[in-house]
């Protein structure tokens, strides 16, 4: 794990660094798990462009996720760690007892070799899945259920853990990594540990090709547009807008709330990320 710097030899190369990839073990996915993904170019079903500055890039296949971690009892060995061109972290690749396969999000220090299970009474050691209610308080936890049975939908990015703060009656708390503390049904399953690949933000992209790569259009200032574009375009000479940041549509885009308050999950929220200061401690 870490960072390579190439020899300056480019304008581009010179700002840029990779990922040194010295956790993967192969490069060839399971081909019974992968699924060919069709690109969306930022439009929707009708065709129009719903977000702006998408399109292109490389072709992607999906690899196929088990975020429920639904197969109690049954022991698991890790087969690979591998790449995952749609996210962030790295993936392993499962092999059960029974012949079965299955891909999860990679665990930090989870090797080839390991054994993970999931279920109720299992373990709980790095890599294991299981309900919020049976593992301590203290541990950190990922790929966090909202629903039980739904499958993982919080703390799924590269180098990212919950921490679990504490329990009462059928709750469990939990403090994002955003800082945002929530409670959480003790049905619900997470997987212990942290998840791996934290240096992923530390990488500088360093050109534009790279951005282009990725399927990432260039992204223009309203400002620096046609007044037929966007409310902010146009004047003689530079100008410096003339009014409040807003949309193409001129939706402001400064200090207006975007999350939906009619989300049933708002109630469960004990202190939102907006309020904590400066940088939250796990």
């Amino acid at each position: 794990m870490g960072i390579r710097i190439y020899r300056p030899t480019s304008a581009g190369r010179r700002n840029s660094s990779v990922n040194d990839y010295a956790e993967l073990t192969t490069d060839r996915p399971e081909k019974t798990l992968c699924r060919r993904i069709k690109k969306k170019g930022g439009r929707n079903h009708s065709g129009k462009a719903t977000v702006r500055f998408r399109g292109g890039g490389a072709r992607k296949i999906y690899r196929v996720i088990d975020f429920k971690r639904d197969k109690d009892g049954v022991p698991a060995t890790v087969a690979s760690v591998e790449y995952d061109p749609n996210r962030t972290c790295f993936i392993s690749l499962l092999q059960y007892k029974d012949g079965e396969k299955r891909y999860i999000l990679a665990p930090f220090g989870v090797t080839v070799g390991d054994v993970l299970e999931s279920g109720q009474e299992v373990e709980p050691k790095t890599g294991n899945c299981m309900p919020l209610g049976s593992i301590p308080a203290g541990l950190e936890v990922h790929n966090v259920e909202m629903t039980a049975g739904q499958g993982g939908k919080l703390v799924r990015g590269a180098g990212m853990a919950a921490r679990i703060v504490a329990k009462e009656g059928d709750w469990v708390t939990i403090i994002l990594p955003s800082g945002e503390m929530r409670m959480v049904r003790k049905e619900c399953r997470a997987t212990i540990g942290r998840l791996g690949n934290p240096d992923w933000q530390n990488v500088s992209i360093g050109k534009a090709g790279r951005m282009r790569h990725m399927g990432i259009r260039p992204h223009v200032r309203g400002k620096a547009q046609n007044p037929v574009d966007h409310p902010l375009g146009g004047g003689e000479g530079r100008s410096n807008g003339g009014r409040h940041p807003c949309s193409p549509t001129g939706v402001l885009a400064k200090g207006g709330k975007t999350r939906s308050p009619r989300k049933t999950s708002n109630a469960r929220i004990i202190r939102r990320r907006k309020n904590r200061q400066g940088q939250m401690v796990l």
